[in-house]
């Protein structure tokens, strides 16, 4: 949520990094964002699962990867 509601605001992505145990938005809020990112026209909660199961791993994975760190890479990927 903290990826999608930060994109959606055009905010620069490249050095966010997710903050565990933080709440940001409401609930509502939430469902909203993920129904308008899954792709998926009237979705069943099995597919928002799956969607938000998958962006999760694949964003925790990006935060892992040393060549996904601005730092390491400089300007060469930027907005990758």
């Amino acid at each position: 949520f903290q990826y999608l509601k930060r994109f959606d605001q055009g905010c620069d992505l490249d050095r966010f990094e997710y903050e565990a145990h933080s709440v940001e938005g409401s609930p509502a809020e939430c469902l909203q964002l993920f129904l308008l990112h899954c792709g998926v026209m009237d979705p069943s909660w099995a597919e928002l699962h799956n969607f938000t199961w998958f962006l999760n791993i694949q964003l925790r994975d990006c935060e892992a990867s040393v060549f996904c760190n601005p730092d390491f890479v400089g300007d060469t990927l930027s907005g990758f």
